[in-house]
């Protein structure tokens, strides 16, 4: 990435006096977010459907990251994560966080598309599930590499153009929607989300974890979805005007949550514009992976989206 494009981003990530990683998160990275809530939560049902604890989800994750190093797979190297159900794939999502390495999901692009558009990428093989896979392997990873907060976590194609999220964009976002939406510890939560999204990244995989939630699907306390939930998804930003107070604002260049109804969430701010929207704050995305497309996107101080 060119210097000028880099600091194009970086000033549409800064808001107000506040620069991007300035505001720590009580967390370094998501492998830190797992260990630390392993630790506070360790013996909490953390997903009601399997009895798994929080210890229970960590040690499948150590184990699978001990796999994915047998396989090959490096600190820092791209990931294709192939479609699994959960709570395998989001077993397999923190093996590679833990592992270092970057997950990517690559929806309606095939693996050689995938490959031709950025560096360094490995798909996974399975011979049969993932949790049969893994068994065999201990439950005590020892990482080569401890990822940085602004290193990169998420490359998703979910636009057809390649979006990449950093540890910290995760983080903040997911604090921003903690802090607008109060969600506590041990609140039983659900969400149905298509896997492989950003917003099941951030909505379902990650935020219940953060929170110290434990995900029930049949008697859960909050719901977040698509529609008749206690907070709907809306990714249909022309209409923001129309937004109801529990409908949130879905951005995947601002990493996935914009604002509740109006109001922009921790870190992040937007306006509206003829035609489209200009966001700037710690959610913003780390840039496309293509240079020319970020240049035409990043002006001014500013992320600039077209409706």
């Amino acid at each position: 990435m060119k210097k000028d494009i880099r600091s194009r981003i970086y000033n549409a990530q800064c808001i107000g006096n506040v620069e991007p990683i300035e505001y720590m998160t009580p967390y370094p990275s998501m492998r830190s977010l797992m260990e630390g809530q392993t630790i506070k939560f360790s013996d909490q049902v953390i997903i009601e459907k399997f009895k798994i604890t929080n210890l229970g989800f960590f040690s499948l994750v150590q184990q699978t990251s001990n796999w994915l190093e047998s396989i090959g797979v490096k600190p820092r190297q791209r990931v294709i994560i192939p479609k699994l159900t959960n709570p395998q794939s989001e077993v397999l999502l923190f093996g590679v966080w833990n592992l270092g390495a970057s997950a990517v999901f690559s929806h309606d692009l095939n693996i050689t598309e995938v490959k031709r558009s950025c560096e360094n990428v490995q798909a996974l093989k399975f011979k049969t599930d993932l949790f049969k896979e893994i068994e065999s392997f201990p439950d005590n990873f020892k990482p080569k590499y401890k990822p940085l907060l602004s290193d990169e976590a998420i490359l998703t194609f979910e636009k057809g153009l390649g979006i990449r999220l950093s540890h910290y964009n995760l983080l903040v976002n997911v604090n921003g929607i903690q802090k607008a939406i109060r969600l506590k510890s041990r609140t039983r939560f659900h969400s149905n989300l298509k896997i492989g999204s950003a917003c099941w990244v951030i909505f379902q995989v990650i935020l219940p974890f953060y929170c110290g939630c434990i995900k029930d699907e049949n008697k859960p306390e909050m719901v977040i979805g698509t529609s008749d939930s206690d907070y709907n998804l809306r990714h249909d930003l022309k209409n923001i005007k129309k937004f109801s107070h529990n409908d949130i604002g879905i951005c995947l260049e601002n990493t996935a949550a914009l604002c509740i109804e109006k109001k922009p969430i921790h870190l992040s701010d937007y306006e509206i514009i003829e035609n489209g929207i200009q966001i700037k704050g710690h959610s913003v995305m780390m840039g496309y992976l293509d240079d020319k497309i970020n240049e035409a996107a990043f002006n001014n101080d500013n992320l600039n989206i077209l409706f």
